[in-house]
Formats: structure tokens, sequence, C-alpha cells
């Protein structure tokens, strides 16, 4: 044990371990993966002194924190189209410019006196807090299932205010910087900062928009060409101006973001392999340096400015900025109580404290665990107290009965539509942006891109998703999209078409446990099946069952036309149509079938087979 802590490698490779065991658990368990990450740091670090930062890295720490943090802002900032603030409402907007000013305002003061932070130190602290953050909202949703706009608000108030509360908190910094500079007059230097910062971001993220849009980089390098010339600015920027660096890369991602004619989400796409590569170990790292010591030495002081922060600051935050919302008390209160700190945070608080200590500034030792306390008693506290909150107020969503269907082929449309006639949440994700397009004129919900990527479960609204449809023709995404579903929404939860005899090449083989949940509608409702039948004129048609008509004369009136894909039951509960799952139709039921055209005259299963039978 001894060779392996005294090791270098062996401790970075240990680190690695730990990181991505972290991230397992998070996803096995449900769990923001901040939790886990900050806990295994404390435990490595100073719990049980295995892991000590200064010592692995030496003069390397500083400079890898201040290039990984680059890294988060610059990809944080990607997020933030200027038109998301008045696209997603009065409250997100507000939330996202005064809101945060009112978490700022409240917490600097409170830092400053229960604590006795210098005033720079605590207005630094008061900004950094100020930051929510969609990985650790998004998988408290999905727990608490609140009603859709309480949802939505939450959602894109973490994505949004990200990049926001980290520029509000860069400047800040900067600030410091200036004042803690006897060789300059701290305004010239402030200034001279900003000017840098904004002036050389904005021509940075034009050249190298401009480089994207036009196609001048290879579409293999698009990823590594950002991350290097991004850097490359970040570097250059503190060159040019000491610490300028941060203010930089983010304002040179916000430029990018609102560059018309271009695309970033597949560098968005890149930041998930690198958040997993990167960011895991940074938190350990950072988390391994907290000294606790310093948390019981501030005893009742960092329980008031917890309260004041999320019990204070927040309630103020949001019903200041509920008027013109539309929002009634109820999910106001819901949306005060929830408000838990993320990554931007974690990261940014780190580097600075790095940086003020570097300074001399008094009480800067306190910056990192006053952010890290938080973020784990935000994260604890309200997972475990928002679900009953929310029953109690009572803006929980109803019991998820929608759909999510992969694939937005003709078939799919046509299902998608029946569904909305009958009231059911419906949303159709596809990565074909001509389907995509083709569901949107028909006023489907829908998603554009891979439903399993981080942007699509920080983005995608699925509170009201019960069961996931799997019509794709993509052989190599429908498992992955099948096993990620199941795992967030549970066992037969999602369903896929038959592949039919095509099954039986080589190149087709699917596992016995996959093909187990490959039984939607019938065994000959395979993709091609249905996509051909759409192509010659099939509709889908719901026939209401009764004494009069029952099940025995809707398979003569339709014979071997018909393929049954669900059935409602009087209150309106669907029941999809399964192999080897049958169900009983009794009167007063509706039977949902795909019709083939009359003139059709193919050998197919007899209508009861799939998944129906009449009643006894």
């Amino acid at each position: 044990m001894e060779q392996i802590l005294s090791n270098p490698m062996a401790m970075l490779v240990l680190v690695g371990i730990v990181s991505i065991a972290c991230q397992y658990l998070a996803h096995m368990l449900k769990l923001p993966a901040i939790l886990p990450l900050l806990l295994a740091g404390v435990a490595l670090g100073p719990v049980t002194g295995a892991l000590d930062p200064d010592t692995l890295f030496g003069d390397l720490l500083f400079p890898l924190v201040s290039l990984a943090v680059a890294i988060i802002l610059f990809e944080g900032a990607l997020t933030l189209k200027l038109s998301d603030l008045a696209g997603h409402g009065t409250m997100v907007r507000n939330l996202c410019t005064l809101g945060a000013l009112v978490t700022w305002l409240v917490a600097t003061p409170v830092a400053y006196y229960v604590l006795g932070m210098p005033m720079q130190l605590a207005a630094l602290f008061g900004a950094i807090v100020t930051v929510t953050g969609p990985t650790v909202i998004v998988p408290m949703l999905r727990t608490v299932r609140p009603n859709t706009r309480i949802s939505n608000i939450l959602r894109w108030e973490g994505i949004v205010i990200d990049p926001i509360g980290a520029l509000l908190a860069v400047l800040v910094y900067e600030y410091i910087v200036a004042t803690q500079n006897p060789f300059e007059h701290s305004l010239t230097l402030l200034l001279k900062v900003v000017v840098i910062g904004f002036g050389l971001g904005s021509l940075m993220g034009q050249f190298l928009g401009t480089l994207l849009r036009n196609n001048w980089v290879p579409h293999y390098l698009r990823n590594t060409a950002v991350l290097t010339l991004m850097l490359g600015a970040y570097a250059a920027s503190d060159l040019m101006a000491h610490e300028s660096g941060l203010l930089t890369v983010t304002v040179m991602g916000i430029w990018m973001a609102n560059m018309k004619g271009l695309d970033v989400d597949d560098i968005l796409e890149f930041k998930e392999t690198l958040s997993v590569l990167l960011i895991s170990a940074l938190f350990i790292l950072l988390a391994a340096r907290v000294e606790l010591f310093t948390l019981a030495q501030l005893g009742w002081g960092a329980v008031l400015v917890l309260a004041a922060i999320m019990y204070v600051a927040r309630p103020l935050s949001v019903f200041l900025s509920a008027p013109g919302s539309g929002l009634n008390w109820r999910e106001l209160t819901l949306l005060s109580w929830i408000a838990p700190r993320g990554i931007v945070a974690a990261a940014v608080s780190a580097l600075f404290a790095l940086k003020m200590e570097s300074f001399g500034l008094p009480k800067s030792e306190l910056l990192v665990p006053m952010v890290f306390l938080l973020i784990i008693t935000t994260v604890v506290v309200q997972s475990l107290t928002s679900k009953p909150i929310a029953r109690l107020l009572g803006v929980r969503a109803p019991y998820p009965n929608g759909f999510l269907i992969f694939g937005g082929g003709k078939f799919a449309r046509m299902l998608a539509k029946d569904l909305m006639q009958k009231e059911v949440p419906v949303r159709i994700a596809d990565t074909n942006w001509d389907s995509i397009s083709e569901a949107r004129m028909d006023n489907i919900p829908t998603y554009y891109g891979n439903p399993i990527s981080e942007h699509a479960s920080l983005t995608m609204d699925i509170s009201t998703v019960g069961k996931v449809l799997v019509l794709s023709p993509y052989k190599q995404l429908n498992p992955l999209v099948t096993y990620h579903f199941e795992h967030m929404l549970g066992d037969d939860a999602v369903f896929g078409l038959n592949p039919g005899s095509q099954a039986g090449r080589a190149s087709h083989q699917v596992s016995e446990e996959y093909a187990r949940k490959l039984i939607l509608f019938s065994e000959n409702a395979t993709y091609g099946r249905l996509a051909s039948l759409t192509a010659r004129g099939a509709t889908i048609r719901t026939t209401r069952l009764s004494e009069e008509f029952t099940l025995e004369d809707y398979g003569k009136t339709y014979g071997n036309r018909a393929t049954p894909l669900y059935a409602v039951d009087p209150q309106g509960k669907i029941h999809i149509c399964t192999i080897g799952h049958e169900f009983e139709i009794k009167e007063d039921w509706q039977i949902v079938s795909l019709i083939a055209p009359e003139e059709e005259a193919e050998a197919v299963s007899p209508t009861t087979e799939p998944g129906v039978k009449a009643a006894t």
C-alpha cells in the first residue's frame, strides 16, 4: 500500500479508477455524480490522508486546475443562447438575472458578517453560489416529478444561469485581482482585463466560429481544434493581461453559441467524454484538498450562512422574479425549495481559492469548504425532502402515462398523432432532421438528436413519459436507447419492434435479453412492414367495442388487414399490444389498429393474436 501511495503514476490511476466507480455508483443509484465524487475526494484526502494533490502534482497543480476550469466554463458558455432568456418564459429570464443578483446581495453580507470574510472574498463567495446546475437538478426532477411548468423552469434555469453566474464570479474575481496589484491603478488594470477579456473572447469566438461554419476544419479535427484554440486563447489572454483568461473563454463560448448558422451540438457532445475523463478526476482532487478542521472551527457560522442562502436568498429571488410568470404560490414555494449547486460552483471556487491564497487574502481557505458544504447540503437535503414537499403542495405531475417514441418515420408520426388525439403526452426523438421536420409540421413535440446524450438528459423533458417505443431503423443505436431508458424508467417500460427474418443473419444477431424486449404489436410488425404498409396508404383507426359490435365482429370486418397497436379502457388507460402478453378486451373498450388498404391480401396472423383476446 505504501508503494502505491508514494508512486505518482499509481495514484493517478487510482484517482481515475475511483472517479469511474463514483460515476457508475451515481448511475446505479440515480444520484447526481458530483455527490459521490466529492465524498470520495474527502475520504481519500483529509479523512485518510491517502491522497495529497499538492504533493502529487507540485507546481503543476495550479495550471492543471486552471485549464480544467477554463474548459468547464467554455463548455458551459456554449449552452447559453441569448434567445433562451426570452424563449423559456419570464420566470427563467428573471431568475437568471434579478434572481442571481438577489442571491449575490444576500450571500455577500452574510458571509462578511457571520464568517468574517473580507468584503472582496465575501463578494466572490456570493457570486459563486448564484450558480445552480443542470447536472444535479435533472436527477432530482426525475425523482420529485413536479408539474411540467416547474420542471421546465428548474431545468432551463440550471442551464442558462451556469455561464451567467460564472461570468459574474469571474468579473468579481478580476476586480479582486486588480485591487491586489500594488503597481498599477486598480481601475486601470480592471479596465484592461475587461477590454482584453471581452475583446479577445469575441474575436476568437468569431474566428473559430467562422472556421467551423465554413467547414475549413476537417470534421475529424473539429473537437480537437476547438479545444486547442480555446486553450490557446486562454493562455494568450493571460499573457496580455494577468488572470483575464477565464473571462476570455467564457465570452468566447457565449459568442459562438449565438453565431448564426453555427451548430455547436457536436462540440457539446464531445463534452460528455471530456466530463467523465477530466472533470470527475478534478473533483476528487479538489475535494481532497479540503481541510475539515477549518469547517469544524466555523461551527454555527457555517450553518447560518447555509440557512441564509437556502431559506432567505432563494425564496426572495423566486418571489421577486414571479410577477408576470402566472405561477401560483404552491409552485413558487417548491421553486423556492429546490436550488442545488453543482459542477461550476465547485470548480470555480477551488481555482479561485488557489489564487486567493497566492495573494495572501485572509480567510481565503474558507472559500472551498463553504462552497463544497453548500453543494453537499443542498443536494442531500433537497433530494430527500423535495418529493414529500411537492406531494404536500399538490404540484407533482400525475403518474407518467406519456410515450417517448424513438424514430420519426411515417408510421411513428401517425401513431404519435393518434395518441395525442386521445390527450396522451407524446414526444418523438430522432437523429434524422427530415423526420423531425415532418413531425414538427404535424405539431408533434420533438427532440432532434441522440435521446441518450447528455444534452438530451439536460434539455429533454421526460417527466410525463412512462413508456418508450423504439420504432427506429438504427440497429446499432436501438439497444443503447432500450437499456438507457429501461434503467431510468424500470422494467417493462421500453419496447421495440420484432427484427423479423433479419434476426437469423449472423450480422443481425441480438442477445437473448434484448430479444425479449422486441415484442411490439405482433411478430410480423417489423419496421420494414410497417413502413411499407403506411407508404401504401394504411391508416390508424380507432374502433369502440360494444355489445352490438364485439371483438369477433371486429375480426370479421377487418380480417388480416388489421394490426392491433393498443387498446384504451373506459378509464382512458393505454394498453400497448405486445407479443405473448395478452389482456382482455371488454365492452366499451377502444381498439386501435393499423388498417391496411382493402386491396392488401397479405397472409398475416389473425387479428386477435398479438396481445388481445375477448373477455370471457
